[in-house]
């Protein structure tokens, strides 16, 4: 069964989903949303063999601390997580093996591309934004600062409702979109995360492109056919220009696929990580 822990990263009360106490470790990284996205998938990921971790980015989902606009850029977001991965690994140095979701993906493309750290040994990027996909409007809004300063904590999460409700592609009960909206009651993470939309910049993905063309890392494309925000057409073309991708469609599924068919996700994830 899935289970919610805490770690210290850089002074603060990290916390992360797992699931299972064996196998290779799995980071899971989400994007607009938080770590909730791949509870449906936790528990089948650790069957299969692997150990899942879904963490909370710093001021995100259940995690302390509070992102500014320098530190929710995704290079530094990405040496954040290896500072993450550090401290859950004893510091063991050795190739990450990742699946990002959303801007999650864009943070799993640096640490593979980036050229910092050790590396990343297998890549798995669900509905991610790739090239300059990102930001959508809704996202994109942030970066005016009169507009940071003037929406109000009832009016995020309105807005994050109606993200949520669009993101899920299928009806939801009142219990499960509170669920999934209960960390922006707090207005630090509401701080936070307009500060990762108004850092939110595509050249940070578009800018690795003649580097991911030229890896040979495998990578895995699981996408929901039917997501309005980071439509399957950009997956096609990353599928083909970049060496060593496949791409696993999610028929009649949204933006986070692994609420619309966790089975067809964790069973795509696991078969290419235990690879």
């Amino acid at each position: 069964m899935s289970t919610r822990m805490t770690i210290d990263v850089d002074g603060l009360s990290t916390s992360y989903l797992t699931a299972g106490e064996r196998g290779p470790l799995l980071l899971l990284l989400h994007g607009t949303y938080w770590s909730r996205v791949w509870l449906p998938v936790i528990d089948d990921l650790a069957a299969a063999g692997l150990r899942p971790v879904a963490v909370d980015l710093p001021g995100l989902g259940r995690s302390e601390g509070e992102l500014t606009a320098e530190t929710a850029t995704v290079p530094a977001l990405a040496a954040w997580v290896r500072r993450f991965a550090d401290a859950l690994t004893g510091g063991a140095d050795e190739p990450l093996s990742v699946a990002g979701h959303d801007i999650g993906g864009a943070v799993a493309q640096h640490l593979l591309a980036g050229g910092d750290g050790p590396g990343v040994r297998r890549l798995a990027l669900v509905n991610s934004v790739t090239y300059d996909s990102w930001p959508v409007p809704g996202v994109a809004r942030y970066r005016d600062p009169a507009v940071v300063a003037a929406t109000t904590t009832e009016e995020l999460l309105a807005a994050r409702r109606t993200a949520v409700t669009a993101a899920l592609a299928r009806p939801a009960t009142e219990d499960e979109l509170a669920d999934y909206l209960d960390p922006w009651r707090d207005r630090r993470v509401c701080r936070s995360w307009m500060a990762l939309a108004g850092a939110a910049d595509s050249r940070y993905t578009f800018d690795l492109v003649p580097a991911l063309k030229g890896d040979l890392t495998p990578k895995l494309l699981v996408w929901g056919e039917d997501d309005a925000f980071q439509e399957v057409r950009h997956a096609e073309r990353f599928a083909a220009e970049m060496p060593a991708t496949t791409l696993v469609r999610v028929p009649a599924a949204g933006h986070i696929p692994m609420e619309n068919d966790p089975a067809a996700v964790a069973g795509a994830l696991a078969a290419f990580f235990l690879e």
